[in-house]
């Protein structure tokens, strides 16, 4: 459980947002069961309980990483334009 203090940060790392999708693609159908301590059933329905990840995560997660690709290049080209640390 993280804090609701550092949830925002969770929301911008674009490594969660990574691994959610690499997780939900990967894992998000397999139909295996699985016993552990306070949990039997699939690997799908653990996802689901444990983390909260379900099978329409994996397009908030592409949504997500263009976003972050758009923003981090705006940024560049911005920066590239505007600032010039160059003394002549």
């Amino acid at each position: 459980s993280i804090p609701g203090w550092w949830i925002w940060f969770y929301y911008i790392c674009p490594i969660a947002w990574t691994l959610r999708g690499v997780i939900c693609s990967q894992l998000g159908d397999v139909e295996t069961i699985i016993v552990g301590p306070g949990f039997e059933g699939t690997v799908k329905k653990y996802l689901e309980v444990t983390f909260g990840y379900g099978p329409n995560m994996i397009g908030a997660s592409i949504a997500a990483l263009v976003g972050f690709c758009l923003l981090f290049f705006t940024v560049f080209a911005l920066s590239v334009k505007f600032l010039n640390f160059q003394k002549r």
